[in-house]
């Protein structure tokens, strides 16, 4: 069997434990991801995640490409929240060129990302209704993501990767019907997220199938590398936007919002929460959006100074990471990509130990994993 070898670890198991395999291609995977289940009765006692399915290695085509050619390759890493990824990548260049970005760049970037943000938790918030029984949060959330999208198609011309984001800027400036859609979505999501708490938020079945269910805390997540509304579930008031503001972030008000039991119930209110907390921002980037350029003047080729650096933001799911090293050359020497669902896949052995097998589909979609970004 796989696990022979591994003397301690057979030990362990039970003497009439069961192997189940869940994936590669299975629903609740929330991609290719495949993870081997060992199990005693319902319960599981260990798990063996695998990963490597989707594997493009993007890190290594990074240092055959010049540094505006790699671009568009990184919204294939978490593609539900391509221009969040799209702005790190940017910001960590022009941190190691010391670029200053236009005021009005950095504004429009703020109302990319958190758009983009609030996208992806909606996916988020269809797909943990799935997992628990209920496929009308799906079709809700998709319906309230199209409105998105149309805004983020309308800045960019595309509608799941962006390549809108550039070094130096944005692409092109905001259209003039851009405020008018913008209004009218910014009217009707509020009472539309009310609506969609109403529906599953209050519902006594999945309160239950998400209260004490796989709470992780505070000092594990740490040593783990959890981030995002993983870890702020756990009641962790940490967002890079806060800590290390970037793009004018810390012109704007917003709260962080926290979880109090670190269960997967908190983990979902933490994003439900975000997406009011997003709407919030770009409201305020819409409305004080200043005068000026969208794109600072560079070089049609780009030769960084040598050097390294690493810079990261608050992606839709975690902390995203850059570690870029330059030569001074046309190209990267060396790029690696730091994400938020690769480290939370390392950590579901420990989360799911001892759990049941319809609770082990919650708590690995809790997490909100896109394989995409693993699979590097």
């Amino acid at each position: 069997m796989l696990y022979e070898e591994n003397e301690i670890l057979i030990d362990d198991l039970p003497k009439d434990y069961m192997e189940v395999n869940f994936g590669p291609h299975h629903p609740s995977t929330h991609g290719v991801f495949r993870f081997i289940a060992r199990v005693d009765g319902e319960k599981i006692v260990n798990i063996e995640p695998i990963i490597g399915y989707l594997h493009r290695g993007i890190e290594k085509i990074a240092e055959n490409r010049t540094y505006i050619q790699f671009k568009p390759l990184v919204d294939r890493l978490d593609y539900t929240g391509a221009l969040n990824n799209e702005l790190c990548y940017c910001l960590t260049v022009e941190k190691l060129m010391d670029l200053e970005v236009p005021e009005r760049a950095q504004a429009i970037r703020v109302i990319c990302a958190e758009l983009n943000r609030i996208a992806a938790h909606l996916i988020f918030f269809g797909s943990i209704g799935l997992e628990t029984g209920a496929f009308t949060p799906l079709l809700f959330g998709f319906l309230d993501r199209e409105n998105i999208l149309r805004l983020l198609e309308m800045l960019a011309g595309g509608r799941l990767t962006f390549n809108y984001i550039t070094i130096g800027g944005v692409r092109q400036d905001m259209p003039k019907g851009f405020y008018k859609k913008f209004n009218d979505f910014r009217k009707e999501f509020p009472t539309k997220l009310k609506r969609y708490e109403e529906l599953i938020s209050g519902n006594e079945i999945f309160i239950n199938r998400l209260k004490n269910i796989g709470i992780l805390k505070k000092e594990d997540l740490f040593n783990w590398g959890a981030s995002g509304p993983t870890l702020r579930g756990s009641g962790v008031k940490f967002d890079i936007r806060k800590v290390e503001p970037y793009s004018g972030y810390e012109k704007y008000d917003f709260e962080i919002p926290v979880g109090k039991n670190g269960d997967v119930y908190d983990r979902y209110m933490v994003r439900m929460e975000e997406m009011r907390q997003s709407l919030r921002i770009v409201e305020q980037a819409v409305d004080s959006l200043p005068q000026g350029e969208f794109q600072a003047k560079i070089p049609k080729v780009l030769k960084p100074p040598e050097g390294e650096i690493y810079l990261r933001n608050e992606g839709t799911k975690g902390e995203i990471g850059f570690y870029l090293v330059s030569k001074g050359e046309k190209n990267p020497y060396r790029l690696k990509i730091r994400t938020p669902s690769f480290s939370h896949l390392n950590m579901l052995n420990f989360a799911l130990s001892g759990t049941y097998i319809a609770d082990a589909i919650v708590i690995l979609g809790s997490f909100d994993t896109v394989m995409g970004s693993c699979d590097r």
